[in-house]
């Protein structure tokens, strides 16, 4: 595993693996209040570069313990930059170190409320509370309070490594109340819970702040296997590179098996996606109606055969399949706006076993094996290897028994079950592959949740992994979550519009850039 590499930008940490990191630190001689110091000057400096935050002075919420006691360090720090600062401590402080920082607030003047704040005030909240690992509901006043804020003052409060009332682990809130921040100042390495969908309308602008974790610290723990991934990766991607001298054959040879009369567009996208992959062949099995005219919008495609089509306009697979010479393939998707269609998985499910190349199900796909008598457990059978694109339905549709698991769990769970790679497609992608490896997406573009955004993907993945197995017939687990990144960024970027078809384009000249960047350069 190269890439991204293991260090504190990329490793996504648990609550025990950051609290270990921290255990580390301290028992090897940093002592407890340099590293409060130190997270406090770094929030410090944080602040200061943006003085139209500080414009109207801050309120520091100050909870009992260490994640209030960096609160107090930074409440010191503004105050002596003569920044209007006040403090609330609204329960018993409980950690000495804390309890010292509040004297020493004490002494230099920084003033103390002792009733509640009024949230129609225009001062910046800072939430100080809690922190790290929290396990319960927040008490009935500070909910209370922190939903009345947000009511009255949205977005004007920042929280301090974890918003209160959200697990570090997961994301969730405790009662359906928590903190709604603006940024979330994350301490020394990213929580995984603060970037699961379900957190990201609490948690804002997610920032990390280094607290210089040393990398052989880092290295020593090899339980950390989880990776986040944004558009700096880019410059670092490992885009596979079949010789120079290689046919189109041996640049992948891809096939797609898509669309039906209900969801003609869905075909067309996909195969969009699977251009701007620059995979070498590609051949599709489509509809009468659309085979009959793909030439004139994409006269690179080679029309191999025609789906079936049932009286409810659903594509009938299997005997085009099974007319198909799968050997001579190295990737093939099936699935893109096929619908579900009476046919059963089991008229293709042996050549598909034997299909020794790259096999992608998305969409319908995963809906028809959901629908089969083996499900899921037919995977298994593959001899070659698998990528699954659910989005959280269908895949709660194929694993029905991992619906008590939140999508961080599940996802991870599924591909040990399988032996496939997955990726769970939401606001922040997860991909897990069966090694136990996991990347997820940040930064994100909400632009990228449009109709057919997921059938261009489909056709991406399809195609890079053909190319992929065409270098060698081994799959390296982080080629689909290196597509699944491109596909995002060719959304946040697009200059010419967020439907998939502007999209498509663009993602296939992100693709040229990272191929031949001086191509671009040179506007070839």
């Amino acid at each position: 595993m190269n890439w991204p590499k293991s260090d504190a930008d990329h490793l996504i940490a648990s609550t025990a693996q950051m609290r270990s990191f921290e255990n580390n630190l301290i028992n090897r001689g940093m002592p407890v209040e340099a590293l409060m110091e130190k997270v406090g000057q770094k929030l410090k400096d944080w602040f200061l570069e943006r003085p139209e935050l500080l414009l109207n002075g801050v309120l520091i919420l100050v909870g009992p313990g260490h994640n209030g006691g960096d609160g107090l360090v930074l409440a010191r720090e503004l105050f002596l930059e003569n920044i209007d600062v006040s403090i609330w401590c609204p329960l018993p402080i409980t950690q000495s170190l804390t309890r010292r920082h509040q004297a020493y607030s004490h002494w230099l003047g920084i003033k103390e409320l002792h009733e509640e704040p009024n949230v129609y005030c225009k001062t910046l909240w800072i939430d100080a509370l809690f922190g790290l690992g929290q396990t319960r509901p927040l008490p009935e006043k500070i909910a209370n309070l922190l939903k009345g804020r947000e009511e009255k003052q949205p977005r004007r409060l920042i929280s301090i490594d974890v918003p209160s009332g959200i697990c570090s682990d997961t994301g969730k809130t405790f009662s359906n109340v928590a903190a709604t921040a603006s940024y979330t100042l994350t301490i020394g390495l990213n929580k995984q819970g603060l970037i699961q969908d379900i957190a990201i309308p609490y948690v804002g602008e997610l920032i990390r702040l280094d607290i210089g974790i040393p990398q052989k610290v880092l290295k020593k723990d090899k339980q950390i296997n989880f990776f986040k991934l944004a558009g700096d990766d880019l410059f670092s991607i490992p885009w596979p590179e079949p010789s120079s001298i290689s046919s189109k054959y041996q640049r992948g040879r891809l096939l797609v098996v898509a669309g039906s009369d209900k969801y003609k567009g869905a075909a067309l996208l996909a195969l969009q996606g699977a251009l701007a992959s620059g995979v070498g062949s590609i051949k599709a099995l489509l509809p009468q109606k659309m085979a009959d005219n793909i030439w004139q919008v994409s006269p690179e495609i080679v029309v191999s055969g025609i789906l079936g089509n049932s009286i409810d306009g659903e594509s009938e697979i299997g005997e085009a399949i099974l007319k198909h010479k799968l050997d001579r393939l190295d990737s093939l998707l099936i699935g893109p706006g096929l619908a579900l269609a009476n046919e059963k998985w089991s008229d293709i499910a042996c050549q598909l076993e034997k299909f020794p190349g790259l096999l992608v199900l998305d969409a319908d796909a995963l809906n028809r094996l959901a629908f089969s008598t083996e499900s899921w457990e037919w995977i298994n059978k593959r001899e070659g290897p698998t990528w699954l694109t659910p989005h959280l339905q269908e895949f709660y549709r194929l694993f029905p028994n991992l619906k008590d698991l939140s999508p961080l769990d599940a996802a991870p769970k599924a591909a040990k079950m399988t032996g496939a790679n997955v990726l769970l497609k939401g606001a922040h992608s997860l991909i897990a592959s069966p090694s136990g490896v996991r990347w997820q997406l940040v930064s994100t573009s909400s632009c990228a949740a449009r109709a057919g955004l997921g059938d261009v993907l489909a056709g991406f993945v399809a195609g890079v992994g053909a190319i992929g197995f065409s270098i060698g017939g081994a799959m390296n687990d982080e080629l689909l979550a290196l597509a699944a990144l491109l596909h995002a960024e060719a959304a946040k970027s697009c200059k010419k519009g967020s439907k998939a078809s502007s999209i498509a384009l663009a993602l296939e000249k992100l693709v040229r850039h990272i191929q031949c960047p001086e191509c671009v350069q040179r506007n070839i």
